[in-house]
């Protein structure tokens, strides 16, 4: 049994029938750019360590445990989504694999010492918000999606003082920001090694980027082909399906 707090709920996890997760439609929902990037990310299998910053409801460290035995951390600096996550982590017996901490991202090379993980992902606040109305009105949603607490460049500086030199850092971010993401890695010794474009449906503009770096890595960018979530008829199609499985 697990304890739901106000509106909370459990789900299973994409296309898994194998896992819960809390979730809340007025604090944190997990969406399609964190199964990517659990996915898309290089993973260690059976040495090394993992840690995943702005990791929210705790869900891509257990997307990655379906298919990495080696540890995970979690970073999470919003106390209620901390809490859920903690919480998603014991109902699905992994905390021998999975550890949570509630803490600022700026403070883990501090916490942790640099170069200590072989993988960084992160997935983090997407929006440069200059005017208070475009925010959303819930707070938990604005820290979330909006670079309120933390911005593009240190998450990245974080990443790369997290990874040890020739570890791996994934993004998953919008195409809007490329430019920045990839000038900001470079200024911090992460060379952009491999970057896919995401679809809505063909047609549509891609509005999800991944990409992977390497620290102290050589310049050899690979684009992979695109990824289409939805085909014509409204389902996901069999590349989606693909990637994730």
């Amino acid at each position: 049994m697990v304890d739901l707090l106000g509106d909370e709920r459990l789900d299973y996890l994409f296309m898994d029938q194998s896992m819960q997760i809390i979730q809340s439609p007025t604090v944190f929902s997990y969406s399609i750019d964190a199964v990517l990037l659990a996915n898309f990310a290089s993973l260690p299998l059976k040495r090394g360590k993992i840690i995943d910053l702005c990791t929210g409801n705790g869900v891509i460290p257990l997307l990655m445990s379906k298919f990495t035995n080696v540890p995970i951390t979690g970073v999470e600096i919003q106390e209620r989504l901390y809490g859920m996550a903690r919480r998603s982590v014991q109902y699905n017996n992994k905390t021998d694999q999975i550890e949570l901490i509630h803490g600022d991202l700026n403070d883990m090379p501090s916490f942790f010492g640099n170069d200590k993980f072989d993988l960084v992902t992160v997935n983090p606040p997407y929006f440069k918000t200059e005017h208070p109305n475009q925010m959303n009105k819930n707070d938990y949603l604005t820290i979330a999606r909006h670079e309120i607490l933390v911005n593009l460049e240190q998450v990245i500086q974080t990443s790369s003082r997290l990874v040890k030199p020739g570890g791996k850092v994934a993004m998953v971010h919008r195409p809007g920001r490329l430019v920045d993401i990839i000038n900001l890695m470079r200024k911090y010794k992460l060379e952009p090694k491999r970057l896919q474009f995401v679809y809505p449906k063909e047609g549509k503009e891609a509005n999800i980027l991944l990409i992977e770096s390497i620290r102290d890595g050589k310049v050899d960018l690979k684009l992979l082909p695109p990824l289409y979530v939805f085909n014509q008829e409204g389902s996901y199609t069999k590349e989606l399906h693909d990637f994730v499985y």
